[in-house]
């Protein structure tokens, strides 16, 4: 079951590397509709929570500046 998960997470991380590369090009694109940016808005969010999900899972951390 580990390597189950461990494979699903790098494939999160993965999408969301690419995604990310994605959104720096569209932002870049001088061209791109409100209609396409919402819509990579939504993708972002949605790697932002496959992330975090994977962050939690792997138990507490470094807590950054400013957190509790």
């Amino acid at each position: 079951m580990s390597r189950m998960a461990d494979h699903i997470e790098a494939f999160q991380l993965g999408m969301a590397s690419q995604l990310l590369e994605h959104a720096r090009q569209a932002l870049d694109d001088e061209t791109e509709g409100l209609e396409e940016l919402r819509l990579l808005a939504a993708q972002l969010t949605s790697a932002l929570r496959d992330v975090l999900r994977v962050a939690m899972s792997r138990g507490p951390g470094p807590v950054a500046p400013g957190c509790p």
